[in-house]
Parts: C-alpha cells; structure tokens; sequence
C-alpha cells in the first residue's frame, strides 16, 4: 500500500467516525462568540459557537446539518482547537485554509490528523465544504471581537 491510498483509508476513516459521531455536537449556554456558515450549494448550514476566556477557548460547540465532509472537518476542527489559545486556533485555520486551497502542501502543513482532508482539495466543488466550519470559527473569533468591546458600527 502506497502513503496515497493509506490516507485515503484513513480520511475515509475519520469522516465516516465524525460524520456517525460529530465531537462538540450541540448547542451552548452562553457563548461568547459565534458565527453561522452556510453553503447553499451543498445545503451545509453550521453555527459555531465558542466560550472564550482571554486567549483561552474554554469551550467550542457546534449544530447544524450538513454532508459528511463538513460535518467531519468541523467535528475534528472542535477538538483541534478546545482549550487551546485563540492566536493558535486563527493560525492553524489560515494554514488548513491555505491546504485545501492548494496555496501550501500539507506534508508541510503540520496538520496532524487534519491532514487527511488534503485529498478533497483534488474536487473544487467540495472545498467549499471542508472549509466551512473553519470560516465560521473565524468569524466568530474575529468579528465579535469588536462586537464585544463595543466598537461603534
């Protein structure tokens, strides 16, 4: 078996144990921060909720309804990114984005797990999907950053 068909087992793998049992799967009590995300194309529709406490994400929640690919990557994005600090959690995103945007290779990428979506990169139609989650989870870092401290519109 060559690395191209072991990471094809295993994103196949991931997605259909995240997709069964997505990880952070419901609503939160008070979120500090939030965004929804919506990909008409493939009816992917997904509200990213998280409790922030300084740099620290406490918490990260996620509802929604969506094909396996997005339900998956949002699922593993919630854990790679729980209780870890918000500049990690921004910097990670923007190098996952930069992956499947096929802007940087993902041997270099140090995505861990999350390397086994690179694949989807190959079906332009389905990016949009694998991205969604991430788009959410920075919006809801960065925009409610000047909601929260009251920033005039």
């Amino acid at each position: 078996m060559n690395d191209g068909d072991a990471l094809s087992d295993l994103y196949q793998e991931l997605v259909l144990e995240h997709k069964r049992s997505p990880r952070n799967f419901g609503p939160m009590a008070s979120p500090t921060h939030e965004a929804r995300g919506t990909n008409p194309q493939c009816g992917d529709d997904v509200k990213v909720q998280l409790r922030i406490d300084g740099e620290r994400i406490e918490d990260i929640r996620f509802t929604g309804n969506g094909c396996a690919i997005c339900m998956a990557s949002t699922s593993m994005m919630t854990e790679a990114v729980k209780r870890g600090d918000v500049p990690s959690a921004l910097e990670l995103q923007e190098r996952f984005r930069a992956v499947m945007t096929g802007k940087q290779e993902a041997a270099d990428a140090g995505l861990g797990k999350l390397i086994s979506f690179a694949g989807v990169r190959r079906y332009p139609s389905r990016i949009k999907c694998v991205l969604l989650g991430w788009h959410a989870l920075n919006h809801a870092i960065t925009d409610a950053d000047g909601v929260e401290k009251g920033t005039p519109a």
